[in-house]
């Protein structure tokens, strides 16, 4: 019965660590714990499930819009309406201030869907920039503006952006000089160099009382991105405007980040009420010191300021085999004068030196000099003690006064109309994937959107993931101590397999145990056997009282 609880205990053990290692391979194709997952539309949950299960056998056709839309490009016909630009990125030296870089249009490398095509990022290095007006301009007035579009970093990323620009409406906005100076209305979209991962959403608000432009720039998602930029899957990049002045930021339809227009963003978009007067002086006489050294102390008669902090130590002894006239270098004897040597050139040769080899073996070389120790006597420059300073009035600030700039703007999401798209970019790791913008006010426009596109890129590119093996490699990469857990579960069911199916060692108690609870047939012969066994023990017994007997 205690083999058989062992040999249980074994076997539970065994399953727990079986479901502990199934739960983070689980883990490790889930988004962060942080993120908030935002439920797919049905319509989109259906468009995904109705397709075929192997990514070999889908057909693809172009994303249409089903509802109204200021913009849309999915990139699988003629590229129509972008215009590359022609002028110079300013403030850069000329060898690499020209929009230079060069677009194409193609395929995925990996996890291809055939036929559908995407704006691809070619080159390293350079300055990249294109533009297309929107089929109408967004108003910012009592619609929500949705901005989605995908990327894809083919190549990982080392350091480069992947982001958009909303530009603003003007009677002079001319494609063909789209540049970095270029007024826009909203920036949005991954951004990296060294190990800054960053997601921007950036919106330029006007002052309603200068005029002015100020760039607001939303706080960091609570979550990494890292995975986003370096696993070289196409993820979609969602931006949300509503007009109660609120903003969602999401990635592959999961909230990543969300907040208040008003009161996330950094600078604040309304200035604060009071500012500190820049003409407000400290006066000469302001005692900021909260201690000051005691007026009234006095240095002790004994305080000897002249006592070094360290002296010889009196007690040492000089160790025994100290060699007092064997230097601790000496020149080397095998070193010998280079033959292209000019001594009116390079003055009188001599041989480098090197350790001394009878140091090696001694305590010592040279003159012995006794030790140094802390001087017992020794307290340095004597200071007066601190107290508290009695005229102590505290940090000194500038009053305040009205700020001359000051505003409330309540409603920030009216901001300045859009009417284009732009990609002004600098990379330097090539091949970088754009496909299927759109822009819209209606959440179910894009959900439908990003099934019939991003829907089919992602269905395809889980087809084609590597097996549980794989899976597991990858996530003991990511967590080293996996591997503890893989060699248990490998070795468990070896164990369990021995405990339960190898033949135990009989012991003493397992023989009289099945002695007593087993019963034997028994033949006539050797039932008499006994029976004249038990009889000759009888007569023994009889004769041996008799014996006994008969001495008394």
């Amino acid at each position: 019965i205690t083999r058989m609880h062992f040999q249980w205990d074994w076997l539970c053990l065994g399953v727990l660590i079986i479901s502990s290692v199934t739960a983070e391979i689980e883990n490790e194709q889930t988004l962060d714990a942080d993120v908030e997952v935002e439920d797919f539309d049905n319509q989109s949950q259906e468009a995904d499930f109705d397709r075929d299960e192997s990514s070999l056998e889908v057909v693809y056709q172009t994303p249409k819009p089903t509802g109204e839309v200021y913009f849309t490009e999915t990139f699988d016909g003629v590229l129509a309406g972008w215009v590359l630009s022609k002028t110079k990125k300013e403030d850069t030296d000329d060898n690499i201030a020209k929009y230079d870089g060069r677009w194409e249009v193609e395929e995925l490398k990996e996890n291809t869907v055939p036929g559908d095509r995407g704006l691809v990022l070619k080159s390293v290095a350079k300055h990249h920039a294109i533009s297309a007006m929107l089929t109408k301009a967004f108003i910012f007035d009592n619609k929500p503006l949705i901005v989605q579009y995908e990327v894809n970093f083919q190549e990982g990323i080392d350091c480069g952006g992947a982001y958009i620009k909303l530009l603003s409406s003007s009677d002079d906005l001319n494609l063909e000089y789209f540049f970095d100076k270029t007024p826009y209305t909203i920036m949005f979209g991954p951004d990296k160099c060294g190990e800054d991962y960053k997601l921007h959403f950036i919106f330029r608000h006007k002052s309603p009382k200068t005029g002015e432009y100020d760039e607001k720039h939303a706080k960091r998602p609570d979550i990494d991105l890292k995975k986003f930029y370096l696993d070289k899957k196409t993820h979609l990049y969602t931006l949300v405007l509503k007009p109660d002045d609120t903003f969602e930021i999401l990635i592959d339809q999961s909230v990543v980040s969300k907040g208040s227009l008003l009161e996330d963003m950094v600078p604040p978009v309304n200035p604060p009420k009071e500012i500190e007067d820049p003409s407000d002086k400290k006066p000469d006489d302001w005692d900021e010191r909260p201690k000051i050294p005691d007026p009234n102390a006095v240095k002790p008669d004994d305080w000897d300021e002249n006592e070094p902090s360290k002296i010889e130590d009196p007690d040492a002894v000089k160790p025994e085999g100290w060699l007092d006239d064997e230097p601790q270098y000496v020149p080397d004897p095998n070193a010998k004068k280079p033959k292209d040597w000019d001594e009116e050139m390079d003055g009188e040769w001599e041989a480098p030196q090197i350790p001394n080899p009878k140091c090696e073996t001694a305590p010592g070389c040279g003159h012995w000099v006794r030790p140094m120790k802390n001087n017992p006597n020794y307290k340095g420059k004597w200071k007066a003690p601190m107290i508290d300073n009695p005229n102590y009035q505290g940090i000194w600030s500038p009053r305040k006064i009205p700020n001359p700039d000051y505003f409330e703007d309540l409603h920030p999401f009216e901001m300045t109309t859009v009417s284009a798209i732009g990609l002004e970019l600098w990379s330097m790791t090539s091949d970088i994937y754009f496909d299927n913008f759109i822009i819209c006010s209606e959440k179910e426009v894009a959900d439908r959107w990003a099934a019939d596109g991003w829907g089919l890129k992602k269905l395809v590119a889980s087809a084609n993931e590597p097996g549980m093996f794989s899976q597991l490699v990858t996530a003991a990469e990511d967590h080293p101590w996996l591997w503890v857990l893989y060699i248990l579960t490998l070795a468990l069911p070896v164990g369990l397999g021995v405990l339960f199916c190898w033949p135990a060692k009989k012991t003493d108690e397992d023989t009289d145990f099945k002695k007593a609870d087993i019963s034997k047939p028994v033949t006539k012969g050797e039932l008499k056997q006994e029976r004249e066994l038990e009889d000759d023990e009888i007569e023994l017994e009889e004769e041996k009282e008799n014996e006994d007997t008969a001495e008394d």
